[in-house]
């Protein structure tokens, strides 16, 4: 197939974590012997206008390409661009953002129902997604399916944790316990840290930058590390003993399963996509609200077994290669219709 990929995420210079998502989902398609034309946005400045630009790098790619079919990331803009770019059949993938963005941003619904009437197909990266985007505009009902986001099991292998930490340059005292991702309110970094305060041992890194950082410096025994290039995230999970991401909302938790893929225990949030491949012996699953409960979540994480491969062994049923295949299916069956 001649595919052109549309994507408001992709690895750059700020290394957007679900970017490296896409890229590693291009690789497989690209294994498989398809051919792919590229549209998309590498970094998080840039206001209005990348995005324009993304429109306008689709309208190109479709005119060098003419693709048998478009596959876009993000309902809106990304599909709204593939979908103006081309006339070949859509598939678009939410992620979550940009269902949220439906009802609270002007135009948002309007254009997100365009693109889901537009598209041949529609994925959802979770069960839970796929609810609220059927919610939103319920003429998705009956394209929508749920493929996630999968996780590369080379990349996010189970290694010793000393060798790892000597790479990440982390001391660890005690129990290790790592957040990865924007230091945000939905990411409850500060109830994480409170937390971690509360049980008083051990160390706690954050990976990542964001508006709350200020809050977060100046605590005994937790580390800013800020934003690390994605090649160094592995040696970051594998340094820790116990990875954190008790959101206030997650659509999938991406840093959630790549820790259990490297045989990470793991305290994820119980709203949005973790509850659906966090199985208990894997981790613990929290309200975020609930901060005596994470007080315990972290508490009952750090006995499980170091390193969990009971955790790993679930991360394998979401091989991102197995992702690949079932997204190739959904591609060649809109493609066919063109």
């Amino acid at each position: 197939m001649r595919i052109l990929l549309v994507s408001q995420m992709y690895p750059g210079p700020d290394d957007p974590d679900l970017g490296v998502f896409v890229a590693t989902l291009e690789r497989e398609l690209l294994t498989r012997g398809h051919q792919i034309e590229r549209a998309v946005v590498d970094r998080r400045r840039g206001g209005r206008s990348r995005h324009l630009g993304l429109a306008r790098d689709a309208w190109r790619g479709a005119r060098r390409l003419d693709p048998d079919v478009v596959y876009a990331h993000f309902l809106v803009p990304a599909g709204l661009a593939g979908a103006l770019a081309s006339r070949a059949p859509l598939v678009v993938t939410a992620h979550g953002q940009d269902v949220a963005n439906v009802g609270s941003i002007p135009g948002a619904r309007a254009a997100t129902r365009f693109v889901v009437r537009r598209a041949a197909s529609v994925i959802a990266v979770s069960a839970w997604l796929r609810e609220r985007l059927v919610s939103a505009i319920p003429e998705a009902a009956a394209k929508t399916q749920v493929v996630d986001c999968g996780v590369d099991l080379a990349r996010f292998a189970p290694r010793e944790a000393e060798e790892a930490r000597s790479e990440a340059g982390w001391e660890a005292d005690g129990t290790a316990f790592l957040c990865l991702g924007s230091l945000s309110e939905r990411k409850n970094v500060l109830a994480l840290a409170r937390a971690f305060e509360r049980r008083g041992e051990g160390s706690l890194v954050f990976v990542g930058d964001g508006p709350l950082r200020g809050a977060l410096q100046g605590r005994p025994a937790i580390r800013l590390a800020g934003r690390v290039p994605h090649d160094a995230v592995p040696a970051w999970i594998a340094a820790s003993d116990v990875v954190c991401q008790p959101s206030l909302v997650e659509p999938f938790g991406l840093a959630t399963l790549e820790a259990m893929a490297a045989g990470r225990s793991v305290v994820a949030t119980q709203v949005g996509g973790p509850p659906e491949f966090v199985p208990p012996e894997a981790g613990v699953l929290v309200d975020p609200t609930d901060e005596d409960a994470l007080v315990a979540a972290l508490e009952a994480a750090a006995v499980f077994p170091r390193p969990n491969l009971a955790a790993r062994a679930a991360a394998e049923a979401h091989d991102v290669r197995l992702q690949a295949e079932r997204v190739e299916a959904i591609l060649e069956r809109a493609s066919a219709g063109r």
